[in-house]
């Protein structure tokens, strides 16, 4: 009968998903627990290069972050 079919429908389902999300889980992994940028656009791709020069560690996923004791040294911050 028609039924027969599901379960090797569902299988083949399965199999063509996996891929896709075990991409975007390893692009968050690897990119420190942050989606993936991508850029359509050339003013989207020079956005990601002023987050790479900005960060002062070469990734543009890598926010820059100032400690706490930073502040007492900054006037406007106190």
């Amino acid at each position: 009968m028609w039924f027969e079919i599901l379960p090797g429908l569902g299988i083949m389902g399965v199999c063509l998903v996996i891929p896709g999300v075990a991409t975007a889980y390893i692009h968050r992994f690897t990119n420190g627990g942050k989606e993936k940028r991508v850029a359509h656009f050339p003013y989207q791709w020079s956005l990601m290069e002023r987050d790479r020069r900005v960060s002062g560690v070469n990734c543009y996923y890598k926010s820059k972050v100032r400690c706490f004791s930073d502040a007492n040294h900054l006037p406007g911050l106190r």
